[in-house]
């Protein structure tokens, strides 16, 4: 390789680096604000004392290491889905690891729907919780200032959830070097105050977090609730590798992050071991009086940050969701002409911004809403160490006492965790185990009923090959051109041919059933795109497979399709496809409530044809009642 093109490989690397630090590492970053502040609080009962900070400190520091670094950036990483993270691809590739007709794979998909529930939650819960720690500084300034800050808050997160018809790439240019800047502030806080009493680096030996469960007992456990903040935006690590990979997303962490995060947290430390009253908000209390606005205003601008990319990654999951059937077709736009993952969906936008300015007006502070941060996040590490399991059991070379011991140790941790939140559910934990609760009824309200429709039409329908006979007995009128019907099951005669066949009395000269696949990696490559079958006297059975995080252009897949045989004048072609009128029957499918919510969804969803990009002016749709 030549030194330049050597030095444009390091540049490309480095630039994906700090495109990370901005958009993986937002909310994990801006975690200083509120984890010891939270450890320390009132609902604790922990005397800010030395066994105590150096037992939290120990505690948070192992909890980065054993948790993000060990789990997420050297293990799970390492399960990508042809380059692409997150628990819908994580359930993907432990789904493909598992013997045809494994009974893991219903538990496997259970898990995967409900770790994108606990996902959905903490797309809420974050940017509540980031911007109101950021500004909740305020009343550092003078106590007068109070009254502000859910206004302010309130303010922000309008402009930011506004914001998000226009797109992120723009902005998206400046994350990077802000919350670059934002490490280095919180690292060099952290490192002054280090340096004035460097007694809070014995922290580093793990025997101080075993001391101070020792000492304390339950109350050490229960604080885990608050620890646990230090790693929320972990997992992040994994959803984000599709979009700058796992090396710029390791390097970033090892080498900025988390020596940042490990300096400014023992800052705190060692602040509060000289000044025990700074426990009331050891993070800014670090900052000197004449930088005070300004690391506020800094501190704004991060967790917006951090909020942009979990709302950001709520919209990707969702694109995700509905490409593999556990949601409802939604309106999905572009807004970027250059990368293809950027996309915004109103529904997703508009109930996630409704639901985060409930939480504010209804917890008023952070540490009113530290009580429900933790239960998501520590619900979905939970999943992701579970699905780990199996996967490292079914698919991986790895030595089954490995699995045994490393499986049973993160499941220990990762217990703990979530078992520390949760016992909070009256103070707050209710909100996201609630929020998850609707979201994974959603999935499977949507999934189920999809596929009871699916399994009725197929009922009522003959077998395509049964059809053609049957026309060769008795031929219909053929008129010229062409007719593609859009169908889910392509093995069966389409609703909307028979109703044409019914109402019109022809059929075109030639008929290509066509059904959308959606495969259960990221991209599909060019030998999986389709597949052709002639089935004669003017049929062709043909099935187009995209990848969950493309987007399925129809129209443009056909024309590509010409040197694979199916040759048709575009302009010369219809579209047909089936509008279901759906109905629910209280003794059949699912239980009513059930039923309406499917319907409801149904009426409300867009139509495949839009989702699917099918030209309206050459579309034919025609109605067949459905009862499920």
């Amino acid at each position: 390789m030549s030194a330049h093109a050597h030095a444009g490989t390091k540049a490309s690397k480095n630039a994906l680096m700090f495109g990370a630090i901005g958009v993986v590492f937002g909310d994990i970053g801006t975690s200083p604000l509120y984890t010891l502040k939270e450890a320390f609080g009132e609902h604790y009962g922990l005397a800010a004392n030395q066994a105590n900070i150096l037992g939290i400190l120990s505690l948070v520091f192992w909890a980065m290491i054993l948790v993000v670094t060990v789990k997420y950036v050297m293990i799970i990483t390492r399960a990508d889905n042809r380059g692409e993270g997150g628990i819908l691809s994580l359930m993907s590739v432990v789904n493909r690891a598992l013997p045809i007709a494994s009974p893991l794979t219903y538990a496997v998909g259970i898990l995967g729907i409900l770790g994108t529930a606990f996902f959905f939650g903490d797309a809420v819960i974050t940017p509540a919780m980031s911007v109101l720690s950021a500004v909740e500084g305020l009343e550092l300034l003078t106590p007068k200032l109070h009254k502000y800050i859910i206004p302010v808050v309130l303010v922000v997160l309008a402009a930011l959830f506004s914001f998000q018809r226009y797109g992120t790439e723009k902005v998206g240019k400046v994350f990077g070097p802000i919350t670059t800047v934002w490490f280095f502030c919180i690292a060099i806080l952290g490192l002054m105050q280090i340096i004035e009493n460097p007694v809070v680096l014995q922290a580093l030996n793990p025997l101080h977090a075993v001391n101070f469960f020792m000492i304390n007992g339950k109350a050490a456990w229960l604080v885990l609730g608050a620890v646990v903040l230090c790693v929320t935006g972990g997992e992040a690590l994994y959803a984000d590798m599709g979009h700058f990979g796992r090396m710029p997303i390791r390097n970033a962490w090892l080498y900025i992050v988390l020596p940042s995060l490990v300096l400014n947290y023992f800052g705190q430390g060692s602040l509060v071991l000289a000044d025990p009253s700074a426990v009331n908000n050891p993070f800014y209390n670090l900052v000197p009086e004449m930088l005070l606005i300004p690391m506020i205003i800094l501190a704004t601008f991060a967790t917006v940050i951090a909020s942009q990319a979990v709302i950001s990654g709520a919209f990707s999951l969702a694109r995700q969701a509905m490409q593999l059937g556990y949601l409802p077709r939604l309106q999905l736009k572009h807004t970027s002409a250059h990368t293809i993952g950027q996309i915004y969906v109103p529904w997703v936008n508009y109930i996630l911004f409704i639901t985060v300015i409930g939480l504010v007006l209804g917890f008023q502070s952070s540490s009113a809403m530290a009580a429900a941060y933790g239960v998501s996040v520590t619900g979905s590490m939970l999943i992701d160490t579970v699905l780990m399991i199996i996967l490292a059991s079914q698919g991986w070379r790895v030595k089954s006492w490995i699995i045994w011991v490393l499986g049973v140790s993160y499941l220990v941790i990762d217990i703990a965790l979530f078992s520390a939140n949760a016992i909070k559910f009256l103070h707050g934990a209710w909100v996201p185990v609630l929020l998850g609760i609707v979201v994974f009824t959603i999935m499977r309200t949507w999934r189920h009923g999809r596929d009871l429709v699916r399994a009725q039409v197929n009922r009522d329908s003959l077998r395509i090959e049964h059809f053609i006979k049957s026309i060769m007995v008795e031929p219909p009128l053929r008129v010229p051109g062409t007719a593609i019907f859009m169908t889910p099951s392509n093995d069966y005669l389409p609703p909307s041919m028979l109703h044409n066949l019914k109402h019109n009395k022809v059929l075109h000269a030639h008929n290509i059933l066509l059904s959308v696949d959606t495969l259960s990696v990221p991209r599909a490559d060019d030998d999986e795109r389709y597949s052709i079958s002639d089935l004669g006297n003017g049929f062709t059975r043909c099935t187009l497979r995209f990848g969950f995080m493309e987007d399925p252009d129809v129209p443009k897949a056909l024309a590509t399709l010409k040197k694979a045989g199916l040759d048709f004048d575009t302009m010369d072609t219809t579209y047909f496809a089936s509008r279901e009128a759906l109905t629910a029957k209280a003794d059949q499918g699912m239980v009513l409530w059930r039923d309406k919510l499917f319907l409801f969804m149904s009426r409300n969803a867009t139509p495949a044809t839009e989702f699917f990009g099918i030209p309206g002016e050459r579309l034919v749709e025609l109605g067949t009642k459905v009862v499920i």
